[in-house]
């Protein structure tokens, strides 16, 4: 009989601590998150959300628990957005709040973060420092395979992680901080003066001083609470149940009472990590009324060995399986425990710390997940699940459970797994067993499986000793669970381990599992290679290790075959960062040069830093869920709200006809009305007391449609209807068209590069708020462009721009998603303001934010190019088309920028560049990062490159060659000077030891068939700002205070970027001041106006001229009194200054720069100045599985002089991880009816910490650039187009790998070079082998919009 405390419908309390307080919730739901509870609840707004779905680490945080068996307290990181908090009972919660705070004391991890430089929007800080600091719980000196594989649960889109590691690493006992103390040189060089540069320019590479940083002492972190030990010892423990309003949450007390409950609901869900059920409830439409939680169950926990092998509880984390099977194998020779291997390979990169340690292995094998790299190896491996009932006990063969798709023909009612047995294979001469574990993802690690393996073959005994007794495979993310290919193993019994038994066995998978062109997840050309190309692998590890047993019986495999068994290793990234050194003789006081910390940094670590959905909720406040289309173009018969309305909770129903003012503002739709032009069109809004009212009313909308003819998703279809948005751009210089009849080789081609989605880790997010007086509205946004919201949401409401006050303090990352958008959600969430009368937070979730915001524009370019035998280049014709969307946004200047910057480094006398905008049935496409320039110079380099291979010549001679040598003048005849350019190329061909590193290359890829490195080095010619003088223009407001303190106010924007943290310095400088002293207010629109975006690189330059120009003018007031008092105190002359009423407070203004462009002379002057920069990458590939190793990359930058040499480094290295991104693992996948897939972190793969360089390694190049801020220049952008290296390199090592297999002829790698396309361009004979579909015969799952 369940023993419980409660009557009907009465919870009983739930109990569980909070950094270190009390938490007794006498009403828990069981719906309700640990991350709403501590956001909602409890105010701890810390814990960011960025995903909700756990694979982002934003949310971050410890859970601690005690084991009254083991009297051990275990610590571990969890997603709180995955935490029911009703499974916290007995629990002790810590988060960023409870470790370390600017008001308290900081703990020496966020110190680090922030002075390491490891924050720049500081959105995901919290939630790496949580996953730093329960490391150090649990290892206080770990290794660094530790800390890489703690931080593998956590997403960073502004650092490039570099710094983030580097701060960390400094707890781990092997740690490799450079002690340089400013001499030039570093621990790290690899060869004598390898970073030597000229000796006038002395060269500086600490950007902290670790010397400052307080010890760790692990002995004083907080107690465990020891009511909860108490607890947890209480013998009398009863059945908990929590009540909430649609589902009720079971704890049972022992095995007994599970197994009762399991009886009497044999639907409800057991839930112990919540990794399944709940992602599945709220994302998936699954409702589940009862759900039984036995995570107190320590029985569920318990571990046997015996001399048959590990028996694991069902209830044992990943995180704790792998714990458990690591110290199995220390104990048993490899040969004996290869099961405990394959297992410990998959548990390495299977999903992220977090989720290894919330999801159990129960839950993983009964879920029967698809893409599960676990299943395929315990079926392998014969293992066997102990099941359990009130009927009693039996055994599976856990294979048994992919005999079926359906677990009701697997499990008898009342029935779970209670533990599952992992048996000993032990393997002599006499009993040959061998296991293996493959699998591929789109990146690395916290990535689901594209395809994976499980196989295991015996071998029989005596005469028969070479021949197959028994043989497993079981492949998984190829049909609706694991399969096995048991007709094909079958068939290969008694079959000897040689080159026929390999050939029949990839013809028989082939045949037998047989993955429909349709499937879901698409990529089936390249899932069928991989089957086989896993098998192949299994062939030769088999062969390999049968040789090491019988080298008479089993010949040697190839040396140059034994790359294919090599995986490629997680290693902690190296570097050296280098930049100028300060003269000694600049004033102590002034820190422009300095390395300084991001303004922000210790906040951000100590999760302090007020982001907007941290600011309080208000009385009254409503909150804002969306309604979009999900057609791509129809028109809207009828909007039923009725049943919305109805919803508890709900206020109001919005839609266009409650739009005040325009609902149509050049061509950008507030609301859709009438017709709607893509799917995530925002249709209507519904207003409710909760989000999750609003959610769930939301859904009750009925929208009818009847679609209209042409839906229009693809460049292609856009050319075929000719749907454009603008006329076409064109620069032209020389004459094109007479050069190509006077060349010796022309060559034609297309490129495609798909679009990418922002993924800053701050959703879009609105407040607003009503003042209730003269339609006055206060906004708060995270925006690029302030006054863009005035004005959409004053055009909107049909009011005078000055009654609309919109506020800017920062937000988490931005890369251009934040110009346009934030402008129509932000007069979206107005409007519902007005009718409702009540303030609106209107917070879009990650994948509303994915769908209806879009991201980079595709491209597709057809070149054609002239050129001699030499390489030397005499035509280039350039036609571009990007699609932009369904409506304009900022797809005319991306065109503009793409067409103006297609040249890129090279001087191309006869040059014409073309470009069109696509109006095609997606949601519209916006500025980012670069704008325009990663996209339209790729094809650049690529046409450099199809040259060079033409030739038979380096694509670094045909760059050298080509490349702009003297002062000389654009296409589009604007004057420049290309000497940083050739400094920095010079400059990298050098000190990267590009040729030894080729040559090297070349030997290596001789030697390996299955491994191949590549290497390029690629230039920039890079420009910052924008051709209109207007857009760049800026204003400041400085106030000097009686007390001495500086207030600086401005237009630019705080993204992460360090702008308030530089102009600050900039403010230090001109007043003579300490930076201490001076302090940056919000950007808002009532204390500067009419500001320009900040975007376009162009952020300090503008915004840093207007603080300085106002800042002079008030140094200009004080000069009288200084001269008067010229030893005396700021303080002193500020005190003096008022009393003889002289003004301290001034706007400064820059006019902006002097620029142009005439699109019918087909010139100007579009640009302020250039940035140049070369940057050399290496990459291995794994030519029979597309997976890729980025090895090194060296970036030469051109920096002209650095204001604050940290920020600058990291705008760098984290464009260049976002441009690697672009062009590697970051793909976007639509629907032939243009639906977007791609909308969380599962379907998006942003680069994580094992995807940066093994060495990476930056300097900067100094120049002079006059125009900008004390000879600085904005580098925000810069690095992002430096990504494309690796893509090159890439390109490099395929190519090896095709001339290997004999297949000479030039070939294009698309963007992004995703795993799919570097293993199909490798052409062998698995690619051959596979069968083929007509394209013309089915419709596919996704389609290429480019």
């Amino acid at each position: 009989m369940i023993m419980t405390s409660t009557t009907p419908h009465q919870s009983d309390h739930l109990i569980f601590f909070v950094n270190g307080k009390k938490v007794v919730e006498r009403h828990p739901d069981p719906e309700v998150t640990l991350l709403f509870y501590l956001r909602k609840v409890l105010s701890l707004t810390g814990t960011k959300y960025g995903c909700g779905t756990g694979g982002c680490g934003a949310c971050t945080v410890m859970i601690s628990k005690y084991n009254p068996v083991t009297k051990k307290i275990h610590h571990y990181s969890a997603t709180a957005c995955l935490v029911p908090i009703c499974s916290l009972h007995g629990s002790a919660v810590t988060t960023v709040e409870g470790i370390g705070s600017i008001k308290t004391r900081i703990h020496p991890v966020q110190e680090r973060l922030a002075k390491c430089h490891g924050t720049q929007c500081g959105f995901c800080s919290p939630g790496m420092v949580m996953s730093i600091y329960t490391l150090l719980r649990n290892y206080p000196e770990p290794s660094t395979e530790q800390l890489m594989e703690a931080l593998s649960g956590n997403l960073c889109r502004c650092t490039g992680y570099r710094p983030i590691v580097e701060s960390a690493k400094t707890f781990c006992e092997e740690s490799a901080i450079c002690q340089l103390q400013g001499t030039g040189k570093c621990c790290m060089d690899k060869e004598e003066d390898q970073f030597s540069l000229d000796k006038e320019e002395k060269m500086c590479t600490k950007l902290y001083d670790e010397s400052e940083f307080r010890p760790f002492d692990p002995s004083q972190e907080p107690i465990f609470p020891p009511e909860l030990i108490r607890m947890a010892e209480d013998p009398q423990k009863k059945t908990l149940i929590f009540f909430g309003e649609r589902v009720t949450w079971i704890c049972p007390a022992n095995l007994n009472d599970l197994l009762e409950l399991r009886m009497k609901y044999p639907k409800a869900p057991l839930v112990m990590g919540n990794t399944t059920v709940g992602p599945n409830m709220k994302f998936k439409g699954e409702f589940h009324p009862i759900i039984i939680s036995p995570s107190a169950l320590l029985e569920l926990k318990k571990v046997d060995f015996t001399d048959d092998g590990v028996v694991i509880g069902a209830g044992c984390s990943l995180t704790e399986v792998k714990e458990i099977l690591t110290d199995r194998i220390s104990e048993e020779p490899k040969e004996n425990s290869e099961i405990y291997h394959a297992l410990l390979k998959q548990l390495r990169t299977l999903a992220g710390q977090q989720i290894r340690n919330m999801a159990t292995l129960g839950g993983h094998v009964a879920s029967k997940h698809d893409y599960s790299d676990i299943n395929p190896i315990l079926a392998a491996g014969k293992a066997i699940l102990n099941l359990k009932s009130k009927e009693g006990e039996r055994q599976i063969l856990l294979e048994e459970l992919f005999m079926t798709t359906s677990l009701k023909e697997d499990f008898h009612d009342g029935e779970l797994i209670y533990s599952i047995v992992l048996p000993q294979m032990y393997r002599n001469k006499n009993s040959k067993i061998f296991v293996t574990a493959q699998r591929q993802a789109q990146r690395w690690e916290n990535s689901f499986a594209i395809v994976n393996a499980g196989m295991s073959v015996q071998f029989g005994m005596g005469t028969n000793s070479n021949n197959i007794k028994d043989l497993k495979m079981f492949f998984g993310s190829v049909g609706p669970t694991t399969v096995s290919a048991s007709k094909t193993c079958e068939q290969l019994i008694g079959r000897p381990w040689n080159d026929e038994m390999l050939s029949e066995a990839c013809r028989l998978v082939l045949d037998e599992i047989r993955i429909p062109p349709t499937a879901v997840g698409g990529m089936v050309e390249y899932k069928r290679t991989l089957i086989i190309s896993f098998i192949f692998k299994f062939y030769l590890q088999v062969l390999k290790e049968l040789h090491e047993l019988d080298p008479r019986m089993y010949p040697e495999i190839p040396e140059t075959s034994l790359s294919a068994l090599e995986e490629f290793p997680i290693k902690i990234p190296q570097g050296v960062q280098m930049f100028q050194c300060v003269d000694p003789h600049q004033p102590p006081l002034d820190p422009i040069g300095h390395p300084i910390m991001h303004r922000s940094g210790i906040k951000h670590a100590t999760g302090e830093a007020v982001y907007n959905d941290d600011i309080p909720r208000v009385d009254g406040e409503l909150y804002l869920a969306v309604v979009t289309s999900t057609r791509a173009h129809a028109k809207i018969l009828s909007i039923d709200v009725s049943e919305a309305l109805k919803f508890p909770g709900v206020v109001d129903v919005i839609t266009a006809k409650d739009v005040p003012g325009e609902n149509n503002y050049s061509g950008e739709i507030i609301y859709a009305e009438n017709e709607v032009i893509c799917v995530g069109q925002i249709v209507c809004t519904v207003a409710a007391d909760t989000y999750a009212n609003a959610k769930q009313a939301a859904k009750k909308v009925k929208i009818i449609y009847e679609d209209v003819e042409p839906r229009i998703i693809t460049i292609e279809e856009a050319i075929k209807h000719n749907s454009y948005l603008f006329k076409e751009k064109k620069i032209e210089k020389g004459n094109v068209d007479k050069a190509f009849k006077h060349v010796d080789e022309v060559i034609e081609g297309e490129v495609h590069i798909e679009g990418q989605e922002h993924f800053y880790m701050e959703t879009q997010t609105i407040l607003v708020f009503p003042t209730g007086e003269d339609k006055e509205m206060v906004i708060y946004t995270g925006t690029q462009y302030p006054a863009f919201v005035q004005t959409f949401i004053a055009l909107a409401l049909g009011v005078p721009q000055s009654r609309i006050m919109c506020h800017m303090k920062r937000t988490g990352g931005a890369f251009g998603g934040k110009v346009t958008k934030p402008a129509l959600l932000g007069a979206v969430a107005a409007v519902a303001a007005h009718k409702t009368g009540h303030p609106i937070r209107f917070i879009l979730e990650r994948g509303d934010d994915m769908l209806i915001t879009a991201g980079r524009h595709p491209l597709l370019t057809k070149y054609k190019v002239g050129f001699m035998k030499n390489g030397l280049i005499k035509a280039v014709d350039l036609q571009y088309y990007i699609n932009a969307g369904c409506t304009p946004d900022e797809s005319e200047m991306v065109l503009d920028f793409i067409v103006l910057k297609s040249e890129n480094a090279y001087d191309i006398p006869n040059f014409r560049s073309r470009g069109r905008a696509c109006k095609t049935n997606l949601p519209s496409n916006t500025a980012f990062r670069g704008f325009g320039f990663p996209q339209g110079t790729l094809p650049v380099e690529n046409y450099i490159t199809a040259v060079a291979f033409k030739c038979g010549l380096p694509p670094e001679k045909v760059r050298d060659m080509n490349m702009y040598k003297t002062v000389n003048k654009t296409a589009y005849k604007q004057q420049f000077n290309p000497e940083p350019l050739l400094k920095c190329w010079n400059e990298c061909l050098e000190k990267s030891s590009f040729q030894s590193r080729k040559a090297a290359i070349e030997e290596f890829n001789k030697k390996n068939d299955w491994k191949k490195k590549g290497i390029a080095i690629i230039p920039m010619k890079f420009t910052v700002g924008v051709p209109m003088t207007y857009g760049s223009q800026a204003a400041s407001l400085v106030h000097i205070y009686q007390d001495g303190s500086v207030l600086v106010c401005h237009g630019g924007c705080e993204l992460g970027q360090g702008l308030h943290t530089k102009l600050i310095q900039v403010a230090s400088r001109e007043l003579k001041i300490s930076s201490s002293n001076v302090h940056s207010v919000d950007t808002n629109t009532t204390t500067v106006p009419n500001a320009s975006y900040t975007a376009g690189s162009m952020g300090t330059d503008i915004n840093g001229r207007a603080v300085q120009n106002a800042c002079q003018i008030l140094l200009k007031r004080l000069e009288p009194i200084i001269k008067k008092n010229p030893k005396g105190k700021w303080e002193e002359w500020v005190a003096q200054a008022f009393m003889e009423s002289i003004s301290l407070s001034a706007t400064g203004y820059f006019k902006g720069y002097q620029t142009n462009m005439d699109w019918e002379k087909e010139e100007g002057h579009p640009y302020p100045y250039f940035v140049y920069g070369t940057t050399c990458s290496e990459v291995e590939i794994d030519c029979l599985t597309g997976a890729h190793k980025l090895l090194r990359t060296d970036i030469f930058m051109d920096a002209a002089f650095s204001l604050n040499p940290a920020i600058d480094i990291g705008q760098i290295e984290g464009g260049f991880i976002q441009g690697m991104g672009l062009y590697t693992t970051e793909e976007l996948k639509y629907s032939p009816e243009g639906v977007l897939y791609s909308r969380s972190p599962e379907d998006y793969k942003i680069p994580t910490v094992t995807e940066i360089p093994e060495e990476f390694n930056v300097t900067f190049v100094r120049s002079q650039n006059p125009i900008a801020i004390y000879s600085s220049k904005g580098l925000g952008e810069a690095g992002m187009f430096m990504g494309s290296s690796v893509f090159f390199a890439i390109t490099d090592a395929v190519t090896a790998a095709r001339k290997k297999r004999g297949l000479m002829e030039p070939f294009i790698l698309n963007s992004p070079a995703t795993p799919e396309k570097i293993r199909m361009a490798c052409v062998d004979q698995f690619t051959e082998q596979i069968p083929r579909d007509d394209p013309s015969t089915f419709k596919p799952w996704s389609i290429l919009v480019s």
